[in-house]
């Protein structure tokens, strides 16, 4: 049903007369006329009569009334749920006990009356298409990585470097250490069954273990964060890179360790994408919060992947 029409129908019937209507609606008495006449073509039925004064309903015509009124405020929604700063920002943070879930909660803090639609995407590729479809309006990732490009339109601002710590059991070679250096992490199995061939998490750690010799391990199966907490704390042997804003928790008998990683310390680089072309005034908010806390990526005892640094 031409909604312009049904309009013009309740503004015909609200002002009982066509000239009020036109004048109401800003359009000529002619337009209100053809379209007024063409519902009625649709319907099948007439909706006014003429009288000396104006237009009256007909019987069919005040059947219609309440049914209109109804399409034009189901069609105001519709069009206020998407409408600029009207719908929730989604915005992908990978994980939600990670970094990046905790500064999507910083910035929820900052500004609550935004509202936000929190959700968790698979890798990189995923994330990209999403923000250029429009099925998102930004996701937290590392970019770019190695031999990709993002397509045209795709921005992108690093957002934060997070350190990476070791986690280790109470028998663990390292557990009273109050730091380590990567190097002194030779020789050391680090376990990470979530490290999945062809994301960029898996790009980044490849070649963290490539610079500084390494042996990460990503032998599954991956049954999530809890079994992995319960082989690292019964364990003399293994350990795991945990990121320093993740916030994870455990039972106290556990005993685990975060142990510092540093000279240099390796960072996780976190970028923001978005789509330029987004006008969502809250994606606007969101950039300008995180910019305020941007990292300086020229430290000399920090490590990032080469790709990260462009």
């Amino acid at each position: 049903m031409d909604l312009n029409a049904v309009r013009t129908f309740v503004a015909a019937a609200d002002a009982g007369q066509f000239q009020q209507a036109a004048t109401d609606l800003s359009i000529t008495q002619q337009a209100v006329s053809k379209r007024v006449a063409g519902l009625e073509k649709d319907l099948g039925v007439r909706l006014f009569t003429r009288t000396a004064s104006g237009v009256r309903l007909t019987i069919d015509g005040q059947a219609l009334l309440p049914h209109a009124r109804d399409l034009l405020r189901v069609a105001e929604r519709a069009a206020a749920s998407v409408r600029p700063g009207r719908r929730a920002l989604r915005v992908d943070v990978i994980g939600r006990r990670l970094a990046t879930a905790a500064l999507l909660r910083d910035f929820h803090r900052a500004r609550p009356e935004l509202e936000l639609d929190v959700v968790t995407l698979f890798d990189a590729d995923a994330a990209v298409a999403a923000v250029r479809s429009g099925t998102i309006d930004a996701s937290f990732r590392a970019v770019t990585m190695p031999g990709r490009s993002l397509p045209d339109g795709i921005e992108t601002a690093r957002v934060l470097d997070e350190p990476l710590q070791l986690l280790t059991g109470p028998g663990h070679a390292f557990a009273a250490a109050r730091a380590v250096t990567p190097a002194e992490l030779a020789g050391h199995r680090i376990w990470m069954p979530g490290v999945v061939p062809g994301t960029e998490w898996a790009a980044y750690y490849d070649d963290l273990a490539a610079a500084f010799g390494l042996t990460i391990d990503a032998i599954g199966p991956d049954f999530g964060v809890e079994p992995l907490l319960d082989a690292i704390a019964d364990s003399p042997e293994l350990a795991t890179f945990l990121g320093a804003h993740s916030r994870i928790v455990w039972p106290v008998d556990y005993d685990l360790r975060r142990v510092t990683v540093h000279r240099p310390t390796p960072v996780y680089p976190h970028s923001l994408i978005w789509h330029r072309d987004n006008p969502h005034p809250a994606l606007a908010a969101l950039r300008d919060h995180l910019a305020a806390g941007q990292p300086d990526h020229a430290g000399a005892e920090t490590w990032t992947p080469a790709w990260a640094q462009r």
